[in-house]
């Protein structure tokens, strides 16, 4: 048996997501980690962006009603037709998409695969993928499981807006990828269209291809909108755009996501996409096909969230943060650099690890959604991210816990 840790491109990925520590031990990820520790310690975890209750009883029906009805075999690889077409139907029907269910569309074991197979199939060696940071973890995992140079371009710092011009900067020849994440998982930003259209000239002046992420497309709040690049001029032919029904229904454990763009770029999705998991899901599938023709369930979530995040924020608030309220998804980060001295921890990070004994609370540093060592990683070195995606009592009991900190 070896006695030291083999090597192969495990490494870089566990370098490029922090989980490599200067000895060469791997850490468990920061969500496993803070996850355990509000288990320990019975602290209000929230770290982890899952819901506490499940999604609407006509979908779990639907999917017990397929099991029986013996839908429990591999599906198709690309995803059971009515899946496709009910893909297809949303995107024409809420964005004015027009989008071929049997060459366009691929359905994946949730957005992670997605992602990775998309960047798979299109990056490698040499090649350079830009994304903007903090990042959700996945996109660096993917990036280095294919072997390719990332290049995050930091949000501002003040309302983690777009910096266009630092994007502008970061493309270069050797760009294959422009990875978007918008409504943006941890700071709640949502791009607005004229964000998205600088994004679309660099893409287009480079000829990158844009890969979004849109898991929290129905989660806005207030007057923001989402706009997916692909409906603005010249994108549909060069993004793939990227979904999951977990956020948008409440069924994370589901793990039924979807690609589609053109069938050029699909296709190369799909061959490495089959050597992964190949299918999954059968009885969920057609489930989510009903669950898509549902557009009253999303808006609902998405006024109950806008309730919730504004009692956290307001917890957060007078607890002594300072909150950048966010325009969608589960998440707020709280800036906790005015309470670090008083409270004597150094950071973000021994914050969080602190907080189930000061606050009986756990949530999780933005600094884990940052390359390792960067100046973003440094600028945000005393945020920490919340879920709101917890019930009204939870929340309340968390936020009465929190109240501790400013006394």
């Amino acid at each position: 048996m070896p006695t030291s840790p083999p090597p192969g491109r495990w490494n870089d990925v566990a370098r490029a997501t922090g989980l490599l520590g200067p000895d060469g031990a791997v850490a468990q990820t920061i969500f496993a980690e803070m996850t355990a520790l509000a288990a320990r310690t019975g602290a209000i975890n929230l770290g982890q962006g899952f819901p506490d209750v499940d999604g609407p009883e006509f979908i779990r029906t639907a999917a017990k009603d397929a099991i029986d009805a013996g839908r429990n075999q591999y599906p198709p690889g690309d995803g059971v037709p009515e899946l496709r077409r009910a893909i297809a139907d949303h995107q024409l029907r809420h964005y004015g998409l027009d989008v071929d269910p049997d060459t366009e569309v691929l359905v994946t074991t949730g957005a992670t695969e997605a992602l990775a197979a998309s960047i798979l199939a299109l990056a490698g060696p040499g090649d350079e993928v830009v994304t903007l940071e903090p990042f959700y973890d996945s996109h660096a995992a993917g990036i280095a499981l294919a072997g390719a140079t990332h290049v995050p371009v930091p949000l501002t710092a003040e309302g983690f807006r777009l910096d266009a011009a630092a994007l502008r900067a970061a493309v270069t020849p050797r760009t294959r990828l422009i990875v978007l994440n918008t409504p943006h998982n941890p700071t709640g930003t949502v791009l607005t269209r004229a964000e998205l259209e600088q994004v679309a000239a660099i893409a287009r002046e480079s000829d990158a291809v844009v890969l979004t992420d849109e898991v929290y497309e129905h989660l806005t709040f207030g007057d923001a909108v989402h706009v997916p690049i692909a409906t603005l001029p010249g994108m549909a032919e060069r993004t793939l755009t990227v979904s999951s029904s977990g956020k948008t229904f409440s069924l994370t454990g589901w793990k039924v996501g979807w690609v589609h763009g053109p069938a050029e770029l699909v296709t190369a999705v799909r061959t490495v996409k089959q050597f992964l998991t190949y299918t999954s899901g059968a009885p969920f599938q057609p489930a989510i096909a009903r669950a898509l023709g549902d557009d009253e369930t999303p808006r609902a979530l998405a006024t109950s969230l806008a309730a919730r995040r504004d009692l956290l924020c307001e917890g957060l608030t007078a607890a002594g943060f300072d909150v950048v309220v966010p325009q969608g998804t589960y998440f707020v980060v709280a800036d906790g650099a005015h309470l670090l001295g008083r409270l004597g921890v150094a950071d973000g990070h021994d914050l969080c690890r602190r907080l189930p004994e000061l606050a009986g609370v756990v949530g999780v540093p933005v600094s884990a959604f940052c390359r390792p060592g960067s100046p973003t990683s440094a600028a945000l070195a005393s945020r920490v991210r919340f879920t709101f995606v917890k019930r009204e009592d939870v929340l309340r009991d968390a936020v009465g816990r929190l109240h501790r900190l400013a006394s």
